[in-house]
């Protein structure tokens, strides 16, 4: 469990829950004293920096260890190039290494081939269509039967 301490704002010691005054001024600051000899110190402006027992004068004389907190260095991530499904790691970096005009060379020559191969599909279809065509027309059609009524209860009624 933490116990909240409030700092003595005269010694810089901690002052724990139930010790210790408390002083508000007229400007609204509230001070917290650790003892009456701490608090007459301060009304009497005398500075902490000049009393040997107190923490600021011992900060100031360099009798306290002041711990350097060194900032946690963080490992700094190195960049890793992997290949995409469907492409591989060569793959990509010629596409990126490739000029604006090789580009749109392969982008024309692709479209093209795409066109053509359209284009042939689209000539076996009509070739398909006229040959089913002559076939059907050799063919006599057959008499289509009337569809027979259904037998059954209509819609609705118990079941």
């Amino acid at each position: 469990m933490v116990i909240k301490t409030d700092p003595c704002i005269f010694t810089e010691l901690k002052i724990y829950p139930g010790r210790g005054s408390r002083f508000a001024a007229k400007d609204g600051k509230v001070h917290f004293f650790i003892s009456s000899k701490a608090r007459t110190l301060f009304h009497q402006k005398i500075k902490p920096v000049k009393l040997t027992w107190t923490q600021a004068s011992r900060r100031f004389n360099k009798k306290t260890k002041i711990v350097d907190i060194q900032k946690k260095r963080t490992k700094r991530t190195t960049r890793v190039q992997r290949a995409v499904v469907g492409l591989s790691l060569e793959d990509i970096k010629r596409k990126r290494s490739e000029d604006t005009a090789t580009r749109d060379k392969t982008l024309e020559a692709t479209k093209k081939e795409l066109k053509d191969r359209n284009l042939k599909k689209m000539q076996a279809k009509k070739a398909d269509k006229t040959k089913n065509v002559k076939a059907a027309a050799t063919k006599a059609p057959a008499p289509k039967a009337a569809p027979a009524p259904k037998a059954g209860k209509g819609k609705g009624g118990k079941k």
